[in-house]
């Protein structure tokens, strides 16, 4: 099996890498590629706790990475290669290859690389950023606590916070109705 998918997250692990792409691909592990990482013992203790115990996580610099990666690949697990930026992809790309095909993911795509795009049968595609909705149903089993979390999302400290993670602040949508 060896990797199954080469991704750029500015987020690394994280819910969709685990869930959205782990689950359905069956990995056995994930091996993220980041020098600073690497050398942090709180951040690996950190992005580890989001892995289920049977996913096992390696941690490596892109030069530590190209000499794992004949290891990597002639695993018999199904496996993920993360790093965080073009850059450090490009880099383990030229010390490693061959990487055919790069999932491109992260909350800063556009910001960071305007440049990219995708052209399909002629027609140019840019990355767009994601848009997330909070709101009360109508037929909420609890519509009180729902409608106190989408007043906390709306708070000027929830704000700061979602803004130092690049969320746009929330807009006036019109509410919507089923």
């Amino acid at each position: 099996m060896s990797l199954v998918l080469y991704r750029i997250d500015d987020r690394l692990i994280h819910g969709q890498v685990v869930i959205g792409w782990g689950r359905p691909l069956d990995v056995g592990f994930i091996a993220l590629v980041d020098d600073q990482v690497a050398a942090s013992d709180w951040e690996r203790d950190l992005y580890r706790m989001g892995v289920p115990p049977e996913v096992e996580v390696f941690f490596a610099s892109v030069i530590d990475a190209a000499r794992l990666a004949p290891e990597w690949r002639s695993d018999p697990r199904p496996g993920i290669l993360l790093t965080a930026d073009i850059a450090t992809m490009a880099a383990f790309r030229q010390k490693a290859p061959p990487v055919e095909e790069v999932n491109l993911g992260g909350q800063n795509v556009h910001t960071s690389h305007p440049e990219i795009s995708l052209n399909v049968n002629g027609k140019t595609y840019q990355p767009e950023p994601l848009i997330f909705y909070a709101a009360v149903l109508n037929d909420a089993p609890n519509a009180k606590a729902a409608a106190t979390f989408v007043g906390w999302l709306r708070r000027a400290e929830v704000q700061v916070i979602f803004s130092r993670f690049n969320y746009d602040p929330p807009g006036d949508a019109s509410p919507l109705r089923a």
